[in-house]
């Protein structure tokens, strides 16, 4: 059924289709278009529980504050990733004088915007291989954290030092998270040797950290994706953001049907 957003209204009033469904229609139909250059997913959130990601790495500086101030007006949150560190501090300016509520991560160029943060009881554990996987984790983080999600961080604690890792096991085991995100560059072992010691789904992210040979990633992204171990999925070379929103989607659908049982 294709309807435009009065005869959508007209249908509800008349009682010809419920809310549920006016719901689902409505959110067909938010796109908002800015001028001749954007057109921002103002619904994805209400269809899809995950926010707008606007990749700003190669926008313009005036272009990306038309969008934030345009998706801030109609929705409670957006992410703004992979920001151009010159433009960076400009924005956070630009954001406080505009009084939006701003939340930052370490080592990151990743804003999240967000009027109030609402936790649905789901629960992520992110963790890293080493401190140069900071930012990919962060940006996990935040994503995360926009769809309601808590996080249990705990970083550098690669297999170059193993020991390290099993008081952070305990943790997340005893803390019930639902899924585990773990950011590892080099050889991108420590993505298989946690999915080997839980019984959590985990989401492997390769970063671009390494020497030479396999450098940028490869290594870490084809030493993943060849895991012996079972329960472990891998998304992009650097793709916090990815990792997060599908974290945070299992996260959420786990809580849902614990509330439903």
């Amino acid at each position: 059924m294709v309807l435009d957003l009065t005869e959508i209204l007209k249908s509800l009033d008349l009682g010809k289709i419920s809310v549920p469904q006016a719901k689902k229609l409505l959110s067909l139909y938010s796109v908002e278009k800015i001028e001749d250059f954007a057109k921002i997913d103002m619904s994805r959130k209400l269809r899809r529980g995950i926010p707008e990601v606007i990749f700003a790495e190669k926008k313009e500086l005036a272009d990306i504050k038309k969008i934030i101030l345009t998706t801030t007006s109609k929705t409670d949150s957006v992410l703004v990733s992979r920001i151009n560190k010159d433009h960076y501090k400009k924005i956070l300016i630009f954001s406080r004088k505009n009084k939006l509520k701003i939340h930052t991560g370490k080592n990151t160029t990743t804003i999240l915007f967000s009027t109030k943060l609402r936790f649905t009881g789901g629960k992520v554990g992110i963790l890293t291989a080493g401190t140069s996987d900071i930012g990919v984790a962060e940006e996990a983080r935040l994503m995360c954290e926009s769809m309601g999600c808590q996080c249990i961080c705990s970083y550098d604690i690669g297999i170059a030092g193993i020991h390290r890792l099993f008081p952070v096991i305990k943790k997340v085991i005893s803390e019930e998270v639902d899924v585990i995100i773990v950011v590892a560059g080099m050889e991108g072992a420590l993505a298989s040797v946690v999915s080997s010691l839980v019984d959590i789904p985990v989401i492997g992210v390769p970063s671009s950290v390494g020497y030479g040979y396999g450098a940028k990633g490869i290594a870490a992204l084809a030493s993943m994706l060849q895991s012996c171990t079972l329960g472990l999925s891998v998304v992009n070379i650097d793709n916090g953001i990815g990792a997060g929103a599908f974290a945070a989607n299992v996260a959420n659908r786990s809580v849902q049907k614990k509330i439903k049982s």
